[in-house]
């Protein structure tokens, strides 16, 4: 695959502060480091962004994911390694990623069930982690930014 042009953010860099603070914001919301991450990499590997899912997956070793975790994190329903927290976060991940999918695309069940695990604050932390992630998927895929090429 050949990069199409830079990254939008490099090429307007003065937007890139306000997507990087709004990134940090989601970190004081209270969700553990490491779902967030999860997030980032689910959301990522449903949208088919390389180079997210990369960073992500190297963002969540960072935060001390396993190699377990993270090469299930695609089936975390049926795998063993995620907690009830963690699966709620993810359900509520596809919903909000996969919106056209359905008329009701954040079922009271998805939202009702984060809701349990998560206060207002994560929730909120949850959503704008979704949203940020989402953002950046959507200006690396059709720009074709390639794996890697973002220091991490």
């Amino acid at each position: 695959m050949q990069q199409r042009m830079n990254n939008p953010v490099g090429l307007i860099p003065e937007e890139m502060p306000a997507i990087q603070e709004l990134a940090r914001a989601t970190h004081r919301g209270g969700v553990p480091s490491t779902t967030l991450a999860l997030v980032h990499l689910r959301a990522s590997q449903i949208n088919g962004c390389s180079s997210c899912v990369q960073s992500g997956a190297a963002q969540a070793r960072k935060a001390g994911e396993t190699e377990d975790r993270l090469a299930t994190v695609a089936a975390w329903r049926d795998a063993p390694y995620f907690s009830d927290d963690e699966r709620a976060a993810l359900a509520l991940t596809e919903a909000v990623t996969r919106l056209a999918d359905r008329a009701d695309p954040v079922s009271d069940t998805i939202w009702e069930h984060a809701a349990e695990h998560y206060d207002e604050k994560g929730l909120a932390a949850l959503l704008l982690s979704i949203a940020t992630t989402n953002l950046f998927n959507r200006l690396n895929i059709p720009t074709r930014q390639v794996a890697g090429s973002w220091a991490q």
